[in-house]
């Protein structure tokens, strides 16, 4: 399969696609893009290399243009269609403001993944309330968080995502998760194949 370049769509969404021998795959939502977030991200380059070692693709991919959350919900649900129209089963990932995107786009109406996991996730983002999504995910979702995390306001989405029975698991790391990014990738690398 050849690595498609743009995803079709009313935005510009820009995409790596990471193997391309597999029939599943898993869709990678980047930090935020005003902050340098992009598809290349230590982070999602992490987990893609452990979900090869799995035999699972990765999709990464950058946001079109600016949009306030909205916009970028729309294209991981872009990208997630994609997927979906192109593999036997889809998971979904995000890191940061892409932990909250991934979690609301998975609670939208469309495509659904087998399952979703967010490292980091940010509980605000204009215009998403990424704690109210947990309540209308239909699928397994495991939250990874920095113990030493100061960047994000992650406390809310596990302290829900503990109350509806989510898996939640914590590193002692901060948010960037210097030095532990393996250890992050093997925990959602692990739970994306165990789901898929």
């Amino acid at each position: 399969m050849s690595e498609p370049r743009r995803l079709p769509g009313a935005r510009d969404v820009r995409v790596s696609l990471d193997g391309g021998e597999s029939d599943r795959v898993v869709v990678a939502c980047p930090p935020h893009p005003q902050l340098g977030g992009d598809r290349h991200d230590s982070r999602l380059r992490a987990v893609s290399d452990a979900l090869a070692a799995a035999g699972i693709d990765c999709l990464r991919f950058d946001y079109g243009a600016w949009d306030e959350g909205i916009g970028e919900r729309t294209d991981a649900l872009t990208a997630l269609g994609w997927a979906t129209e192109n593999y036997g089963q889809v998971g979904l990932f995000g890191y940061s403001f892409g932990g909250g995107v991934a979690l609301c786009a998975a609670a939208e109406d469309g495509p659904t993944p087998a399952a979703v996991t967010a490292l980091a996730p940010a509980s605000e983002i204009e215009g998403l309330d990424v704690v109210a999504a947990l309540d209308d995910i239909p699928v397994p979702v495991q939250i990874v968080y920095g113990e030493r995390d100061d960047s994000a306001t992650w406390q809310p989405v596990v302290e829900r995502a503990r109350e509806l029975g989510y898996e939640v698991e914590s590193v002692p790391a901060d948010h960037f998760f210097v030095s532990q990014r393996g250890h992050v990738a093997e925990i959602v690398g692990s739970f994306l194949q165990s789901q898929m």
